[in-house]
């Protein structure tokens, strides 16, 4: 973990992700990163130089027409003193039954960051921190140029001018099998996704088309990160006051 908080604080000082006195909304769906993100975040809590405080929120999409468990995260939330909130949603219906979506990731993933910004408002937050990594920084990089023909990615920082909020990333310099890693550790309360796409989808084939390139290009994904970073794409260049090298897990 101590690793893992290390490559966090360099992310979240390099590109000024927190500032003293912000309340930060961490996105919770259950599954390992997001539940790495809340324990590592509240951990910094207690050291990190810009003093912050945290809470918690959930979409539940209720696949199926069911409410899903969280009761496991209720209780982590709970040792951490971090304050949890969940929103029932029926999401699951409107794309899956009522739209019969037949590439639904896109629009549920719109729907849920919709959902998500009003509950950090609601909660008085002025920041919301979502588990998004390294590995998923270099997929969605390809998935742009594959897909779409543009180069492009998610931002480690951005601004939501419509709600006031601000958008952080704090894991873009971690591993997905580092995460992994610490959520074995720590045994935390993962949930396995109910969602019925899950496994089935592009960002899926990107990430493996990554894998077998990188058997002829070790290097990868550094020089992806590292590109992005050169070139100021997305907002991912170093500051004007920042200091430091291209960014390797």
């Amino acid at each position: 973990m101590q690793k893992l908080m290390g490559r966090m604080r360099a992310a979240m000082e390099r590109y000024h992700m927190i500032e003293a006195g912000d309340r930060v909304a961490v996105g919770v769906s259950g599954g390992k990163d997001s539940l790495v993100l809340l324990c590592a975040l509240a951990e910094l809590r207690n050291y990190y130089p810009q003093s912050f405080s945290l809470a918690a929120l959930t979409v539940d999409p209720q696949f199926g027409g069911q409410p899903a468990d969280y009761t496991q995260i209720e209780e982590l939330c709970h040792r951490l003193k971090v304050p949890y909130i969940v929103r029932r949603t029926e999401l699951g219906r409107v794309i899956f039954e009522d739209r019969k979506e037949k590439n639904p990731c896109s629009l549920c993933a719109r729907m849920r960051r919709g959902m998500l910004h009003n509950m950090a408002k609601e909660a008085g937050c002025s920041r919301i921190a979502l588990g998004h990594h390294y590995d998923d920084a270099v997929n969605t990089f390809f998935m742009n140029l594959f897909e779409c023909g543009t180069l492009g990615c998610f931002s480690p920082k951005s601004y939501l001018s419509r709600k006031g909020l601000w958008l952080i990333r704090p894991m873009v310099f971690c591993e997905e099998k580092e995460i992994a890693s610490v959520a074995r550790r720590y045994r935390l309360p993962v949930e396995k996704s109910r969602c019925p796409a899950d496994g089935d989808t592009a960002r899926r084939q990107t990430h493996e088309l990554v894998h077998t390139l990188e058997k002829g290009y070790p290097d990868l994904r550094a020089k992806v990160i590292g590109a992005l970073q050169r070139a100021g794409i997305d907002r991912w260049g170093i500051p004007a006051d920042g200091k430091g090298n291209e960014a390797k897990p």
